[in-house]
């Protein structure tokens, strides 16, 4: 059930803003552009620290929808008793 509701929560934040503001009408719209716009511009600054260039900033839903795939591979995983994998490593497994 969290799964589920962390993807919905992601979905939500990161993608449902660019879908409205693309196909919204006025009142969706308007809110849709204030999200994007806020999105964009705060992630904008982590860019320009690292020294990228500006237009990293719209590849933030990209990053929300590979998020998204972690934490469903990582529950997979874990339902499987496999515990999470890195480098060829195995941290805590789900003991039966």
């Amino acid at each position: 059930m969290l799964l589920v509701v962390t993807l919905i929560g992601l979905f939500v934040t990161f993608w449902l803003a660019w879908i409205l503001f693309f196909t919204g009408d006025d009142p969706a719209w308007i809110m849709a552009s204030t999200a994007v716009s806020l999105m964009t511009t705060t992630f904008l600054l982590t860019v320009r620290f690292y020294g990228l260039s500006p237009a990293w900033a719209f590849t933030l839903p990209v990053a929300a929808l590979f998020y998204g795939y972690a934490t469903c591979v990582s529950a997979v995983r874990y339902w499987l008793g496999r515990g999470g994998q890195w480098k060829g490593r195995t941290q805590a497994p789900r003991e039966d």
